[in-house]
């Protein structure tokens, strides 16, 4: 009995730590249209005063939200409608004091001019490099008066620890989505919270019953 209670326990703790540990998605749907999207993600808020989930993520001064409903908007088809992230100077940095590891995805707009995405294990895009990746102009998409319609997958997997992620390529002509830690699919984000709970659940179901039984 005191053996199975143990054994349950330990499973039980360690479905905890999967659970916290599931993949991270940042939509950014709720940030304001070219506000700066600061501590919008770190518990505070955007530069219009809008606020999110709490996941300890500060982004720099130039990363702004951009909704498409905006008249200065220029695009459509975004994986989760409606809001994205762009840049308008320099370049737009990710900062996560907690670090992450695995891997990171997103998905990405640009019709004629390039794009890259690099990987730091120092904020502030500091320190070693972890990664980089390349992101080549897609094109018109399918709709003539959103020519920033056609989205791809853009995603790393890295070894070591990550804290910084640096955003770039030509201002105002590259926009982001739905950006992932820990998944380098970002259309696979729910499952391993989904799995990781469920699990849980059963084996916290087993423990009782073996309680009840004893």
């Amino acid at each position: 009995m005191k053996l199975a209670k143990y054994l349950s326990s330990v499973a039980i703790a360690g479905c905890a730590l999967s659970a916290s540990a599931a993949p991270v998605l940042l939509d950014f749907e709720g940030v304001g249209s070219f506000a700066a999207i600061d501590d919008f993600y770190n518990g505070g808020t955007d530069s219009q005063g809008n606020s999110g989930t709490n996941y300890g993520v500060h982004f720099g001064s130039n990363t702004l939200g951009l909704i498409e409903q905006d008249p200065s908007a220029n695009f459509s088809g975004e994986p989760t409608p409606n809001t994205i992230m762009f840049f308008l100077t320099g370049s737009a940095v990710l900062n996560y004091a907690p670090g992450f590891d695995t891997g990171f995805s997103f998905w990405y707009t640009t019709v004629g001019f390039t794009g890259s995405v690099n990987v730091y294990d120092g904020l502030d895009a500091t320190g070693n490099l972890l990664g980089t990746i390349t992101l080549p102009a897609l094109g018109n998409g399918p709709d003539p008066a959103n020519p920033s319609r056609a989205w791809a997958i853009g995603s790393l997997a890295f070894a070591g620890t990550a804290k910084s992620i640096d955003f770039g390529g030509t201002v105002n002509q590259v926009g982001f989505d739905n950006i992932t830690f820990g998944s380098v699919d970002p259309n696979k984000v729910p499952e391993p919270a989904t799995l990781a709970l469920a699990a849980c659940a059963l084996l916290a179901g087993v423990g009782a019953t073996r309680r009840r039984s004893a």
